[in-house]
């Protein structure tokens, strides 16, 4: 038999502004359209199992809803952590795979983008 792995995959946006920390100061305040690619494992991992999206996007908007609209320099943790791409979707990462599993669901990749051409992705180590 043929071992095989099965994940969801939701693609959502969060419109956030930020600004880089340099050693030298902050730079501008400028928005970004982000793009939150989750790759996540079903409880039962089974092409029988029947999952509605709507309530796993439901759990994921309104996680996300706090970043929406912000500009991440004010709020936790990027008060004190810079918000840079990688540094957001570790954030992203940690803080989904917790919302996720009161689902039972387990995040396994999350894939981050400020820009159609520059993504960031944080998976599960082997």
């Amino acid at each position: 038999m043929i071992k095989k792995n099965y994940q969801y995959k939701l693609r959502t946006f969060i419109n956030a502004s930020h600004a880089i920390r340099w050693a030298d100061g902050q730079g501008t305040i400028h928005p970004h359209t982000w793009e939150v690619v989750l790759n996540i494992i079903p409880p039962v991992a089974s092409t029988s199992e029947v999952v509605k999206f709507e309530d796993i996007e439901l759990l994921v908007q309104n996680y996300l809803q706090k970043y929406a609209g912000q500009t991440l320099n004010d709020i936790a943790p990027f008060r004190t952590i810079n918000p840079t791409l990688e540094n957001f979707a570790d954030v992203l990462f940690d803080e989904l795979t917790a919302a996720l599993d009161v689902i039972h669901f387990q995040l396994v990749q999350l894939d981050l983008g400020e820009s159609a051409k520059r993504f960031y992705s944080i998976s599960l180590a082997d």
